[in-house]
């Protein structure tokens, strides 16, 4: 699981997954960092569309042009490096290498089939 740890999605999203004991490693983009590597997995794996939250502070934040900027999949990753805080939280990659977002993929994903 990908996120920010102070983030109360991601808050959520951790209690989740421990009361129904689903080991998991969590990956913080603020302390551990947001390397190109990662960022293009994300891109490749959800269009800036999915992957940006728009409601955020961070969003609102962003002059007109950068909002522009990082919609652009060939251009958003040096923004999103920039501003982690601006990615739609948690990102969730499950063993079997399946991306997904926000807790309701999760519950989705974690939920008996």
């Amino acid at each position: 699981m990908y996120g920010i740890s102070n983030c109360d999605t991601v808050k959520k999203s951790r209690r989740h997954l421990e009361q129904n004991n689903i080991d998991y490693h969590f990956h913080d983009f603020r302390k551990d960092g947001l390397d190109d590597a990662l960022l293009q997995q994300l891109l490749a794996n959800f269009s800036p569309e999915t992957l940006i939250n728009k409601r955020g502070t961070t969003w609102r934040q962003l002059t007109p042009e950068q909002q522009q900027t990082i919609m652009d999949p060939r251009l958003a990753a040096s923004l999103l490096a920039q501003f982690p805080a601006i990615i739609r939280r948690p990102v969730i990659r499950s063993g079997s290498n399946e991306w997904a977002i926000g807790f309701d993929s999760l519950t989705a994903l974690t939920s008996p089939s």
